[in-house]
């Protein structure tokens, strides 16, 4: 059997760890600290071409980006927002107007757009994608793929009001 040893070193540590666990909050359960909201990526808004049309596809598709957005705080789907997409693929280069192209999320706040395959741009196959709708404030993102092979690319928002 060990023996505990209570001197006063002992005492002084643990009531000290006691009495920072209690300040910092460790001692009460975990609260929801809310959804936060997504920041613009490094690189997102190149090449960026406001008021990129809604469309059902973008050029030959064969490539589908996808995702949610949700509202800052509560994470609530948010139905009807305007997400704009582009990309360097084997039809034209990100700067291109006709590798632009809109869509709008569903009741569920999930988007979902077809386009041509993805390629590398300056070494990294990736995609961009704006919110720019006004409601909530711009963001913009740069997701980068894992394999220039990939056939899908998922992005997601959370917005806060502007």
């Amino acid at each position: 059997m060990t023996d505990i040893v209570h001197d006063r070193r002992t005492l002084i540590a643990g009531g000290t760890a006691l009495l920072i666990a209690g300040a910092t909050g460790l001692t009460v359960p975990a609260r929801a600290q809310g959804v936060a909201p997504t920041a613009s990526m490094r690189g997102g808004a190149n090449n960026y071409l406001p008021g990129a049309p809604i469309v059902e596809r973008i050029g030959g598709g064969g490539f589908w980006m996808t995702g949610t957005v949700r509202r800052a705080g509560d994470g609530a789907p948010l139905a009807g927002q305007r997400i704009q997409i582009w990309a360097h693929t084997t039809e034209g280069h990100e700067r291109d107007p006709h590798s632009h192209g809109a869509t709008l999320t569903d009741a569920d706040g999930v988007f979902r757009l077809e386009m041509p395959q993805i390629v590398p741009a300056f070494g990294q196959p990736h995609g961009h994608l704006a919110y720019d709708s006004g409601d909530f404030a711009t963001v913009f993102l740069r997701p980068v793929m894992s394999s220039a092979r990939d056939t899908s690319l998922e992005a997601h928002f959370v917005l806060q009001q502007a």
